[in-house]
């Protein structure tokens, strides 16, 4: 199967999201990802242990994650998906693909 007919059959959102634009990008998210994820399994494991004194290690985890994510979406242009949601569900603007990286003739950029 050839690159472009790949790159077709896959999603519109996964289309206008890979590659990233900014070669970083990846890397941050890569990161953040699974530091966001592991905080949860972290955090359940120390409080069915008992180890309250150690709460900063997931919340640390989390932010940490998430502020990497948030990076990466700044350097993007975009919003973060839990943002696009709660602008979706106030009616508000969004932007789910930057228009500086937005394809020709595509609605993948900023929305309302």
């Amino acid at each position: 199967m050839s690159d472009t007919s790949q790159a077709s059959s896959r999603p519109a959102w996964l289309r206008n999201w890979l590659p990233p634009p900014e070669p970083g990008v990846i890397l941050v998210h890569m990161a953040g990802i699974p530091m966001t994820i592991a905080a949860i399994p972290l955090a359940i494991w120390q409080l069915s242990r008992d180890e309250w004194s150690l709460w900063w290690r997931p919340a640390a985890l989390f932010i940490g994650g998430y502020l990497l994510q948030w990076i990466g979406h700044v350097i993007e242009g975009n919003d973060m998906g839990e943002i696009i949601l709660v602008k979706k569900k106030l009616g508000k603007p969004y932007v789910a693909v930057s228009a500086r990286y937005a394809k020709p003739g595509s609605s993948a950029g900023s929305a309302s």
